[in-house]
């Protein structure tokens, strides 16, 4: 595997210094991210980027992500030049020697939580998600979360709110299948691997469909352009976060058809009335690490994994589920996994 971290840009307060003396890093994930959503990302910013990222002694092989932009995922006329725009963005990545790109078809809003710095017994602070939270919360009244797109202003959600009342899941994935069957035959001809990410958490939000939520749902994604080019982020932390996902066998499942380029790792604690982020080590939350990393080495992955979101320890400050510390012992933890199950197997 290629162990990777995710690395918001010169902006970002971890540094790739920082970053690179993790053991056994491979690379950063990164992106542009000064470039509204639909537009094409000037061949000047992606080499700028890689020079900066090789300088430090990592690659760039990930980028995370191209947006996709609403009138895509909504199906009207304006998509085609959308696509457009994001075909020549998967060109001229590939060029500046991208090999995954990382992207997801969640309508307006990307990950989902109900609190942001919920307080373990231990004095850390993660992500959580309450389902019963979520029916105080109101995003036409400016809730927002650092996964969300900042640039949406309220009477940009009203309208994306009221466009969404004609599109259902069917609708959603027949404007994915629009959208797939025209990005794969470029990824294919560019040598770009491209990896959808599970919808976070794995249900419908605020009346908005998602589609990207199980196993026969992946099953449909996959079928609708059958090329390996057409893949996963497969993110255990969002699949398990619905105790029907078998995570495991869902990994062993698609790793064994060459469809997963990209493994998001973390764990969750799944509790009654939803789910709280945790460290990364298997017994901290619900999910079995030790077997997802296993499924993996005994069917030959040999692609990019990165630690996911991380608590809040030792006092650090930053964007939440993306400070230093955690992501760090995560990678650590990853690194000791990996290694030992690949030893056993010999």
């Amino acid at each position: 595997m290629k162990l990777s971290f995710r690395w918001y840009g010169e902006d970002d307060k971890i540094t790739l210094e920082k970053i690179r003396q993790i053991p056994n890093m491979h690379g950063v994930v990164t992106a542009i991210y000064d470039v509204p959503v639909g537009e094409v990302w000037s061949e000047q910013s992606i080499d700028r980027l890689k020079r900066v990222v090789e300088a430090s002694g990592l690659k760039m092989e990930v980028i995370e992500s191209v947006p996709v932009h609403e009138d895509i995922k909504l199906g009207l006329p304006s998509r085609d030049k959308y696509i457009e725009a994001y075909k020549e963005n998967i060109r001229r990545l590939a060029r500046a020697g991208v090999k995954c790109i990382c992207y997801n078809f969640m309508p307006v809003f990307d990950w989902t939580r109900t609190d942001l710095a919920h307080k373990a017994e231990d004095g850390s602070t993660s992500l959580v998600y309450y389902e019963s939270e979520l029916k105080n919360i109101d995003p036409m009244k400016g809730y927002s979360l650092p996964g969300w797109d900042a640039s949406y202003k309220k009477e940009d959600l009203h309208r994306l709110f009221e466009l969404y009342r004609d599109v259902d899941e069917e609708k959603l994935f027949d404007n994915l299948k629009y959208f797939l069957e025209r990005i794969i035959p470029v990824a294919e001809e560019f040598g770009v691997m491209m990896a959808i990410h599970p919808d976070d958490p794995p249900r419908n939000i605020f009346g908005l469909p998602r589609i990207i939520t199980c196993e026969k749902n992946i099953d449909r994604m996959l079928s609708l352009v059958d090329s390996k080019n057409n893949g996963l982020t497969m993110c255990i932390g969002s699949l398990g976060a619905d105790k029907k996902n078998d995570v495991v066998r869902l990994v062993d499942k698609y790793s064994k058809m060459g469809r997963i380029h990209f493994m998001h790792i973390r764990n969750v604690k799944l509790v009654e009335d939803g789910f709280e982020e945790t460290a990364h080590d298997m017994k901290c939350g619900s999910l079995d690490i030790v077997g997802v990393v296993k499924a993996l080495v005994e069917n030959g992955f040999d692609g990019y994994v990165r630690p996911d979101h991380g608590r809040m320890i030792w006092g650090e400050q930053g964007k939440p589920g993306y400070g230093l510390f955690d992501r760090a012992l995560g990678a650590s933890y990853l690194n000791g996994v990996f290694e030992a199950v690949e030893y056993l197997k010999k």
